[in-house]
C-alpha cells in the first residue's frame, strides 16, 4: 500500500510538472512571429524594417510579418505590444521616440523600462535638419538669422508631439533662444512633404527617410543632430559643429522590445537572429548607404542599461526645454 502510494503521489507530481517541463522544452518558433513598427509604412524606418524581416525570418526559421500600428508618436504600437503575451510572436521596434513620449507625458499607458524585455539595440540614426530646395536658408544660420528677426514664424514639421522630430526641433530653439512654431503630423514621411509643399520652413526626419529627396535635389540640409558627419552625407556639418553646443547630438536609435516577462531562453533566440543578421556586411552597407548605422547592444542586459541612460537623458532634456507641460 505504501508503494503504491508513493507511485501514485510520483505519477500525480508527473502529472502537474509534465505540462511545464514541456513548454520549457518546445522549440521557438513554430509559427510566424509579428513585427509591430511604430512608424508609416513607406518611411526610412519601416523601410529598413520590411528589409530585415525577410532576413530575421531566415534566421529564425519562420517569417517574420511586419505590421504598421501608427499614432500618437509611438505610444499606441508601445501600449499594444505591452499587452501582448509574453511568448516571443509579438515584438516591436522600440525606439527613443518612446522614451521621449514617456518623458513628456507620464500618464501615458506603458513604461519603456517594466513593461518590455529588452533585447537588442539594433540602429542609431541621427536626423537632418532639412528645408526645400528652393528655401532661402542656404545654412543654418540663415535660418537662425530669420527666426530671430520674426519670431514666432518659421515652423517646423514632425512625426507627432514627442516624437523624435519634435524634440529635436524643441532642442533646436531652447539651445539657440528661438521662438519657432511646432506643426505636428501623423507620421514622420508627412515632415518632407511638408516642407516640399511650403507648408512647413523646415524639419527633422531620419536620415533614412529624407537621404532619397536629398540625393534628387528636392531639399537640402542644413545640418544633422550626430555627433559626427555621416559616411554618406560628409559635406553636411553636425549641429555640434555649428552652434558648440553638446545639448543638440541627438540621436535616434531602435532595437527589438517585446513585453515584459519573456522567457530567457526565447530572448536569447531573438538575440541571436539578431546577431546572425546585422552581423551580414551586406546589411550594414544597405543601412550606412541610408545614413543609418547598426550599433548591436552586446546582450539584452547591455540594452535595458542603455535604455535606463537615455530615460535620464531624455528626462532632462524635456525639463529643460519645457515640453513636459506640453
Amino acid at each position: 500500500m505504501q508503494r503504491r502510494h508513493i507511485l501514485r503521489a510520483g505519477a500525480f507530481g508527473l502529472a502537474l510538472t509534465s505540462p511545464l517541463s514541456l513548454l520549457a522544452q518546445a522549440p521557438f518558433p513554430t509559427r510566424p512571429v509579428k513585427l509591430v513598427v511604430p512608424f508609416a509604412a513607406g518611411g526610412g524606418p519601416d523601410v529598413l524594417a520590411r528589409r530585415v524581416a525577410g532576413r530575421l525570418g531566415q534566421a529564425l526559421g519562420q517569417s517574420v510579418v511586419v505590421e504598421n500600428i501608427v499614432g500618437a508618436g509611438g505610444i499606441l504600437a508601445a501600449q499594444s505590444v505591452a499587452r501582448a503575451p509574453a511568448d516571443g510572436y509579438v515584438v516591436m521596434l522600440g525606439a527613443s521616440t518612446h522614451i521621449t513620449q514617456k518623458a513628456m507625458q507620464p500618464s501615458v499607458r506603458f513604461d519603456p523600462i517594466k513593461d518590455f524585455t529588452h533585447i537588442g539595440r539594433t540602429l542609431t540614426s541621427p536626423q537632418l535638419l532639412v528645408v526645400a530646395a528652393d528655401s532661402p536658408y542656404k545654412t543654418l544660420q540663415d535660418l537662425v538669422d530669420a527666426a530671430r528677426k520674426a519670431p514666432g514664424t518659421l515652423n517646423y514639421a514632425s512625426g507627432g508631439v514627442g516624437s523624435a522630430a519634435h524634440l529635436s526641433g524643441a532642442a533646436l530653439g531652447h539651445a539657440l533662444g528661438l521662438d519657432v512654431v511646432h506643426v505636428p503630423y501623423k507620421g514622420s514621411v508627412e515632415i518632407v512633404p511638408s516642407i516640399m509643399q511650403g507648408a512647413t520652413h523646415f524639419g527633422f526626419p531620419v536620415v533614412s527617410t529624407a537621404v532619397g529627396l536629398l540625393q534628387q535635389g528636392k531639399v537640402r540640409a542644413l545640418a544633422t543632430t550626430g555627433s559626427a558627419r555621416l559616411a554618406a552625407l560628409p559635406q553636411v556639418p553636425t549641429l555640434k559643429e555649428v552652434t558648440g553646443k553638446d545639448e543638440l547630438m541627438l540621436d535616434a536609435w531602435s532595437g527589438i522590445w517585446a513585453p515584459a516577462g519573456l522567457p530567457a531562453a526565447v530572448a536569447d533566440v531573438w538575440f541571436k537572429a539578431l546577431q546572425q543578421v546585422y552581423a551580414d556586411p551586406t546589411v550594414r552597407a544597405e543601412h550606412e548607404a541610408a545614413g543609418t548605422l547598426v550599433a548591436l547592444s552586446s546582450s539584452p542586459a547591455e540594452f535595458t542599461r542603455f535604455i535606463e541612460a537615455e530615460t535620464v537623458k531624455y528626462q532632462q532634456l524635456v525639463k529643460a526645454t519645457g515640453l513636459s507641460n506640453q
